[in-house]
């Protein structure tokens, strides 16, 4: 068996190995001559995976070592064959550590501001729960969730939520069809509805917001914005990277046990899928607090390093993400 693996995946080399040739090249290099004859890829964000990279190919399996797959062309896969699995909340606690820590270092006041959350899924419900051990007032708003029959909180329509918060966050996939799209979800009459200077937080994936829409808001300073995630990464807008309160290169979610989370998810999908057993000795990561202070968040992370980098040199996009140190959970 021939595997194809992003060679940034951490903590992976050396364990694919007793089961076949494995190959690890940069996700943006991966190309369909490497892949024509393989039957795994385990990649990341910059592979995107679809006809052009795997037609005609013997790969069975796409495992991606994220939470999302909007570089995954899944009806494309799912019509050729080849199943395509996820790690659905490994970098939760690393993400719920930096949206908190962002909102206390731009101003939120526990005590009395209301955080408004967009997507109430594995990321999204673990900083409700921590916003509202810290006593944070919450709005969240998730139609399929909703529309589901979950009951894990009081869910509220776009309109109320978007209206009343003091900072909101996006914790959505990014998607272009279906009953609620999150394609341009925060465009300019979203934007319109919000309070002036309501703090807008995105992590989840660049294309939720409509970014030439947010500069004109945050040139205007009516309203603020801590980024992670932009539209056409690595060559990000520098505009808007000048205006953001926090302007940072993908890394929300990378923490340590966030990194060893995905490397696992992703190596028990093949384990699935192929029916064996690869090494996972070393991939064990502590349980999820339930609670948790600001003292413990700001000790933690604080963003504003990681900002300062990527604002000094922002052609060091890649560079800084592919070598980031990771960092500790709370």
């Amino acid at each position: 068996m021939k595997i194809i693996v992003d060679k940034d995946i951490p903590f992976i080399q050396g364990r694919l190995e007793p089961f076949g040739s494995v190959i690890y090249a940069a996700g943006d290099k991966i190309s369909t001559e490497m892949v024509k004859d393989a039957e795994a890829l385990i990649v990341r964000t910059r592979t995107k995976c679809g006809a052009p990279l795997l037609n005609g190919s013997k790969v069975k399996l796409v495992s991606t070592a994220t939470i999302g797959t909007d570089h995954i062309d899944n009806k494309w896969c799912s019509e050729n064959g080849i199943e395509v699995m996820s790690s659905p909340g490994c970098n939760a606690p690393g993400v719920a550590t930096y949206v908190i820590s962002s909102l206390l270092l731009s101003g939120f006041r526990p005590d009395k501001d209301i955080l408004g959350i967009i997507g109430y899924g594995n990321v999204g419900s673990l900083v409700g729960r921590w916003a509202e051990s810290m006593n944070i007032k919450i709005k969240v708003c998730d139609p399929l969730r909703q529309k589901a029959g979950f009951k894990d909180c009081n869910y509220v329509v776009l309109e109320e939520l978007l209206n009343e918060s003091n900072a909101v966050t996006l914790h959505v996939p990014l998607t272009k069809d279906g009953e609620y799209p999150t394609c341009r979800l925060i465009d300019r009459r979203e934007i319109e509805l919000m309070k002036p200077g309501t703090l807008l937080i995105n992590t989840s994936r660049g294309g939720i917001v409509n970014e030439k829409e947010l500069l004109d808001y945050l040139k205007n300073k009516k309203l603020k914005a801590v980024i992670d995630v932009w539209e056409n990464e690595p060559q990000i807008n520098l505009d808007l990277l000048r205006y953001v309160e926090y302007g940072t290169p993908h890394i929300a979610g990378y923490s340590k046990e966030g990194k060893i989370r995905a490397t696992r998810m992703a190596l028990e999908n093949f384990d699935r899928f192929f029916s064996v057993t690869t090494d996972k000795t070393g991939l064990e990561t502590p349980s999820v607090p339930t609670t948790v202070s600001a003292s413990k968040i700001l000790d933690s992370y604080k963003p504003n390093l990681d900002s300062e980098r990527l604002k000094q040199n922002p052609d060091s996009f890649e560079s800084l993400r592919n070598n980031y140190a990771f960092r500790s959970e709370p």
